[in-house]
């Protein structure tokens, strides 16, 4: 597996050795694994959600009434 060396500040680098320590992650390289996999999964979502509001705004205005939506959101809820 290739290898990337980062720099980090004193208190960045104790909170990454202090992570290790708890036994909640092995190593530094599994903890900073991790942070990339929960960044580039929180970057699908907000591609995703982007997505819809482009398609959204791309439709035109909305003919339903707010009480309309609102029981849609309900009955949605309810199940």
């Amino acid at each position: 597996m290739p290898t990337l060396n980062v720099s980090l500040p004193d208190l960045m680098k104790t909170w990454v050795e202090q992570q290790t320590t708890t036994g909640r992650i092995s190593n530094a390289s599994v903890y900073v694994r991790d942070l990339i996999r929960r960044d580039q999964a929180q970057s699908a979502k907000i591609a995703q959600l982007q997505h819809l509001v482009t398609e959204g705004i791309s439709s035109g205005p909305g003919t339903r009434t707010m009480q309309q939506i609102e029981q849609v959101a309900l009955a949605k809820l309810a199940r």
